[in-house]
This record gives structure tokens, sequence and C-alpha cells, in this order.
């Protein structure tokens, strides 16, 4: 499976026009820019089509514009490959940015992955269209439910108080903000606060998986320079001055030892 694919394999070579007419064709969409697909909704909806019932759609939002929308889409998607054991890191830093060469890499190699399910034949029976419309009128219907089952407990809550302190005081035309107005606000600033925390978690979240994976590179590179055939080798014994170096001396004298082997 072309799930661990190297950068010089011909997926790398594909071209962006060749990509977007593949997006297009596939799904029905007209994108003339790679970073167009830079939210995840794209990437989640090919995953749908190559592996029906495997991604949960409600959670994919296609009109997402803000990082921390797109963060979600890409954490849907991480967890749909996580699903299918798909050994791929997600560079979601990277790639919400919008920068061309980044999502440009990650489509080529998600083309690359999806003909090798499917060999490239496009599903005939699955309607891209007629699944984005379904998908959008049910966050539409959610959010309306989350508007009106907040606008509800609201008015209980303000209906239950009975205190005359809340009911507004006119002076002429001037009128004093009222509790109601007041308390809106303070719920505005507080979902405002609470997404910003959500976002900031999910940053660290991505920053320590990414952590991670570069650790057990570290940790592999390590492991075969301890090796007994290897160990003694000049170019090991370098490589290993830079793994333990508490300072960037120990570079130069790196460098010192792979010259020397390279002269002898």
């Amino acid at each position: 499976m072309a799930s661990n694919i190297g950068m010089m394999d011909s997926a790398y070579f594909v071209g962006r026009n060749e990509l977007l007419s593949w997006i297009n064709a596939r799904l029905h969409l007209s994108l003339s820019r790679i970073e167009q697909a830079a939210s995840g909704a794209v990437q989640c909806q090919m995953m749908d089509m190559t592996y029906p019932g495997m991604v949960p759609m409600h959670k994919v939002n296609f009109d997402a514009r803000t990082e921390y929308d797109m963060i979600q889409n890409y954490k849907v998607l991480q967890d749909v490959f996580n699903k299918l054991k798909i050994d791929k890191h997600i560079e979601v830093n990277k790639l919400v940015k919008g920068r061309p060469l980044d999502n440009l890499e990650f489509l080529q190699w998600l083309k690359r992955y999806c003909d090798s399910v499917n060999g490239g034949i496009m599903n005939e029976n699955y309607n891209p269209l007629d699944r984005r419309s379904k998908v959008c009128k049910e966050r539409q219907f959610k959010t309306s439910q989350k508007n009106y089952k907040s606008l509800q407990t609201n008015n209980s809550q303000n209906s239950g108080t009975g205190d005359r302190q809340n009911i507004p005081k006119t002076t002429g035309t001037m009128q004093k903000p009222s509790a109601v107005a007041v308390e809106s606000d303070c719920s505005d600033e507080i979902q405002d606060l609470c997404n910003e925390i959500t976002e900031l978690k999910l940053s660290v979240d991505l920053l320590e998986k990414e952590r991670d994976y570069y650790f057990a590179k570290l940790r592999d590179i390590e492991i075969l320079c301890q090796s007994p055939e290897l160990e003694h080798i000049p170019m090991v014994v370098a490589v290993k001055k830079v793994l333990y170096a508490a300072d960037e001396s120990a570079l130069a004298e790196a460098q010192e030892i792979a010259s020397a082997s390279y002269e002898s």
C-alpha cells in the first residue's frame, strides 16, 4: 500500500494541473489553485469516496475559513488514517497556512494512495454533490438547534429571576444596556475564550505528535549506530558525536572525524 512512499516516487512528480483535474473530476468541484484545498475538507471527501462509511462526514466543515475550523477537519482525517492504520503524519500546521508546495505534496501523496486502493477507477456509485449537500444541511440543522436551545436557556434564566433590577429603565429616548445584553456579551466572550483554549490544546497536541515523531526517528538512528557491526565506523562515530552533543562544538569534531575517514 502507498501509505509510506518515498520523496523520489513518481507520485511526487504529478503536476498541479493534473491534481486539480483529478480532484475536480471526482468531487465535481471547480478548484483553480492547489491552496483552495488547504481546509482539509477535500481530503476528507476523497477518503470518504475511497472508503465509503469510514469518514464521519457530519464533522467535516466545507465552509472552513479559520485555522481553527481547518484543524478540526484535519483531526477528522487523522482519526480516519489511524482507524485504517495508514502510517501517514499530517503536517497540519503547514497545510492550514495555505502554502502551495506543502498542500501540493500532500495531495500528490493522497492521489497515489487513493489510486493504489481502487486502481485509479472512480467510484460510480458515489455522488459527491449529494454527499456534500447532506453534510451541509445536517450541520446547519445542528447549528440551528444549538442556537435555539441557547436562546431558550437564556430566556428561562431571565424570566425566572423576577429581579426588578433587570428591567431596563428609560430616560427620554436613552436606554441603559439590559442585563440580557450584558449576559449575551459575556457569553460571547466566554465562548471565544473556550474556542481559543481548544485551539491551543490542539496546537499543543499536534506539536507533541511532531516531537514524538522526530524523537522516534532519532531513536532509530541511535539504535542503528549502536549495532556491533557499525558502531566503530568513523562516520557512525561522527553521527553519535552529534546525537549526544551537549553544545555546538561537537559538530566541528564530528566533521573532522568524517573528513579524516574520507582522506584515509
